[in-house]
């Protein structure tokens, strides 16, 4: 009989055991990809291959979070060491995005610096009525500078120990990222142009359409992050989870700052 050693491990790292989900989310991205390349060319069967992908990469996200929880609240696996790893990666993370904004502020800039013949040769373009940057966007600049204002409250309230507190904290950067979501419906609604008018209307609704989804984004993170604060997932020198959720939300702070200076006040 061979007798069944436990091997003990001599380094701080967590050794993920072997995962389903990794093959599963990229056949969910996978069909995604071929779903709405068909959909949009109205292939037969695009729509429903969209929809599969959709659905697994969803619950994929579900499941996958979900046992990364449960490594880091109740097995014990997120050391330090681990911690400095993921901090790394969101770091990277954000970086990634910085990149992606940036493309689309580069579109702007050069459109805007030496406008076109095509466009009248002037900025905005000729005939084009603009959206004034004194209301809704004022509006919203005030709402997501208070919610990081809110969130940076909460994050101190963990360190601090102060459980309820962090939550009216958290409950109150909810509200306000729902308000401007809200708002920035209304605006997209009530809008004087669409993507479609020339190059200024395609770079104002990819940048702040996109700012738009990042905030969405935003907003569910932080929504788990308060479930599980509710839950007492996160203590004072483990909330790395909570830490992510309000880097990300300083990022699309930012982001929604220089839109509004560059697109809304200066590109008007």
């Amino acid at each position: 009989m061979i007798s069944q050693v436990k091997v003990s491990h001599r380094h701080p790292f967590h050794l993920v055991d072997p995962s389903p989900w990794p093959i599963v989310a990229s056949i969910g991205a996978l069909s995604l990809t071929f779903g709405g390349v068909m959909f949009m060319h109205n292939y037969s069967g695009g729509g429903q291959l969209l929809s599969l992908g959709v659905l697994t990469i969803l619950y994929v996200m579900g499941i996958w979070w979900r046992d990364i929880i449960r490594e880091a609240s109740f097995e014990g696996h997120h050391t330090s060491s681990v911690q400095d790893g993921l901090r790394l990666g969101m770091i990277l993370f954000i970086v990634s995005e910085v990149m992606f904004f940036f493309a689309f502020f580069w579109a702007f800039f050069t459109s805007s610096l030496s406008p076109v013949f095509n466009i009248g040769g002037v900025w905005p373009p000729s005939g084009l009525d603009v959206i004034s940057p004194w209301g809704l966007p004022l509006l919203n600049t005030v709402l997501l500078l208070s919610s990081g204002a809110t969130v940076t409250w909460a994050h101190h309230a963990i360190v601090g120990g102060l459980k309820y507190e962090a939550q009216s904290a958290l409950y109150v950067t909810l509200t306000f990222a729902i308000y401007f979501t809200v708002f920035q419906i209304l605006e997209y609604v009530e809008a004087p142009f669409s993507i479609s008018d020339s190059v200024y209307g395609s770079t104002f609704f990819m940048a702040t359409g996109f700012h738009g989804f990042h905030v969405i984004i935003g907003t569910i993170f932080l929504s788990i992050c308060a479930v599980r604060l509710y839950v007492d997932h996160f203590s004072r020198q483990h909330h790395f989870g909570f830490e992510a959720a309000a880097w990300y939300w300083h990022f699309v702070d930012v982001v929604w700052l220089i839109l509004f200076l560059g697109i809304y006040w200066w590109g008007a």
